[in-house]
């Protein structure tokens, strides 16, 4: 009976940490109770269609980089400068280990996603958003989603 009750738990645990496809209005729901609508002057539809392009809404998202630098998570946040990877060279400007980005819980992606936009660059840190969702009609992104 333990060892079941152990098994049990330790399932809940894995399952708390695996990573997750959003639906468009899911992730535009959550963005948008994460306080993400409007910050720095980025409507949501911004956040939405950047994360489309970046993960295609996949929390657990990894692409290596030709300069030994990995993108991590919903929003793609690079190591070089923003997380920690314990491979390669980092600034760490969001203090985080890079796979804490891997997870389901996207909220140190947000936290991290709003520290980046904060600097200069704001989204066109993001070659994707400026590629795909800069200066264009973004409505579509959050259309029929109930926020």
């Amino acid at each position: 009976m333990k060892a079941l009750t152990l098994l049990s738990l330790l399932g809940c645990l894995i399952t708390a940490n695996e990573a997750k496809i959003f639906s468009r209005c899911e992730l535009a729901y959550t963005l948008h109770e994460e306080g993400l609508d409007g910050y720095e002057g980025y409507s949501l539809a911004n956040w939405i269609c950047m994360a489309f392009f970046e993960s295609g809404f996949n929390s657990a998202a990894e692409d290596d980089n030709a300069d030994g630098s990995t993108d991590y998570g919903i929003f793609q946040i690079n190591s070089r400068v923003w997380c920690n990877n314990y491979r390669s060279p980092t600034e760490n400007l969001c203090h985080i280990p890079c796979t804490d980005l891997l997870s389901n819980d996207i909220t140190d992606d947000i936290v991290c996603a709003k520290r980046i936009v904060r600097d200069p660059q704001g989204m066109d840190a993001w070659e994707d958003w400026t590629m795909h969702c800069k200066g264009r009609d973004l409505s579509e992104w959050v259309d029929g989603c109930d926020l």
